[in-house]
């Protein structure tokens, strides 16, 4: 498919970091021209954050920005003011993850934009939802986690472990990209409706809620019953219910299917050599002949998922000493002959090299400039019509001329703003 979806969209990716940075990275991937404004001679923070190659653009750039065109703009000059005035009439949208007013300050209102560009989407993430009492915080990935109840109920309920713990998983930041991303494509959908552009917004602590939706739905469930059957602490640990608080629940399924990580053959030297196993209701009888226990079909006290709550340990240990002499893709590749949901614990190391993964594009090695090449994660979501070519990220200030060039700045114009260090 030559052409994207996207192509004839325009953006103007004025985010850094994370969570606009992947929003905009992912409509790029779908056919917008996506371009990055960055500060001349600095750009965009994670171009030097953790860097592996001395005086190249570090993965945490590369990985966040491919497939756009770097600007780079003074935006505090009456040049680079005009150049952006320009750039706002003939795009679509304008991504912003400044904090609270800064496109304000920059002479960039709301009202401004409009005037330039009545069709224009603006769309920004932020910390905290306009108007919330927390609307000035700072936010960051973790700062989110822990304000959209994710840490609250993500790790260990009891021992010296017993702390809110943060995912490893951008729920912050790549999160709020991707919930971005369908708020801009709603509103390209409501212009083409109405002829006019609107505000887009999404907070980190709405888009971590967001995803923390069925842990609002216990705490529901935990102040009208008074407990929930399918958390470790039922029935042992009935005093974990007592304040009414949603409990953490380890690495228990959520979902009301028990579920559990269980130690494979190695595990004893390899911190990965585990897999997650779920008793699903419909899939008992396979979990018995799997494990050899035809006995537990008729038994009363496992025949529903009520009645084995109270002795889901001790399944979970008759299985773990099932698979003790078993690699964990060994346990695996028994279970899924019963149809039993469970996967191996995949280290980022076998992920990397995971031959399915790069041949379905979820894993893609590009080119760079500068680095040679390096991998990078291709587009989760799937199309039958056209797949996406992952390209490399852009040098800073790469597309500074041929934008400008674009925008109708003549060679000389073009020479001048870069002596005066504009672009």
């Amino acid at each position: 498919m030559s052409d994207l979806p996207l192509k004839g969209i325009k953006i103007i990716d004025f985010t850094h970091v994370q969570a606009g940075p992947a929003c905009t990275q992912m409509l790029a991937w779908f056919g917008a021209d996506v371009i990055k404004l960055e500060r001349p001679g600095a750009g965009d923070v994670t171009r030097t954050q953790l860097r592996d190659i001395p005086n190249a653009d570090a993965l945490y750039f590369t990985m966040l920005n491919s497939n756009k065109r770097s600007l780079t703009l003074n935006t505090k000059a009456p040049e680079g003011k005009a150049v952006l005035e320009k750039l706002i009439r003939e795009s679509d949208v304008m991504v912003e993850n400044f904090g609270p007013g800064a496109l304000d300050r920059m002479g960039f209102t709301w009202e401004r934009i409009q005037e330039l560009n009545p069709g224009m989407i603006l769309a920004s993430v932020k910390g905290f939802s306009e108007g919330h009492h927390y609307e000035d915080l700072k936010v960051y990935e973790n700062v989110a986690q822990c304000a959209g109840g994710a840490a609250s109920t993500t790790g260990w309920w009891k021992g010296e472990n017993s702390v809110p713990t943060i995912s490893a998983a951008a729920l912050g930041d790549s999160n709020t990209g991707m919930h971005l991303a369908i708020g801009i494509l709603t509103a390209i959908i409501g212009r083409q409706k109405t002829g006019k552009g609107q505000k887009v917004a999404c907070s980190m602590q709405d888009a971590v809620l967001n995803l923390c939706r069925v842990k609002m739905r216990d705490q529901q469930r935990l102040e009208k019953v008074g407990y929930l059957e399918e958390y470790p602490q039922y029935p042992h640990e009935m005093e974990a219910f007592a304040d009414k608080v949603t409990p953490r629940g380890g690495n228990a399924g959520g979902g009301g299917q028990p579920g559990w990580i269980l130690k494979c053959k190695g595990w004893e030297t390899d911190p990965n050599a585990y897999i997650y196993f779920t008793v699903q209701g419909h899939a008992w009888e396979p979990i018995c002949d799997a494990l050899g226990k035809p006995e537990w079909k008729t038994d009363p006290a496992y025949t529903t998922a009520k009645a084995r709550q109270p002795h889901i340990d001790e399944i979970f240990a008759t299985i773990e000493d099932f698979i003790k002499d078993k690699t964990k893709f060994e346990a695996v590749d028994i279970f899924r002959k019963f149809d039993i949901p469970c996967a191996p614990v995949l280290s980022m190391k076998e992920l990397l090299r995971d031959e399915s993964l790069r041949k379905s594009g979820s894993i893609v090695e590009v080119p760079h400039k500068e680095r040679g090449s390096y991998f990078t994660i291709g587009s989760p979501i799937k199309f039958s019509a056209f797949k996406p070519s992952i390209t490399g990220s852009p040098l800073l200030g790469e597309h500074s001329e041929q934008v400008l060039a674009e925008l109708g700045y003549g060679a000389e114009q073009i020479a001048a703003m870069k002596a005066k260090e504009v672009i």
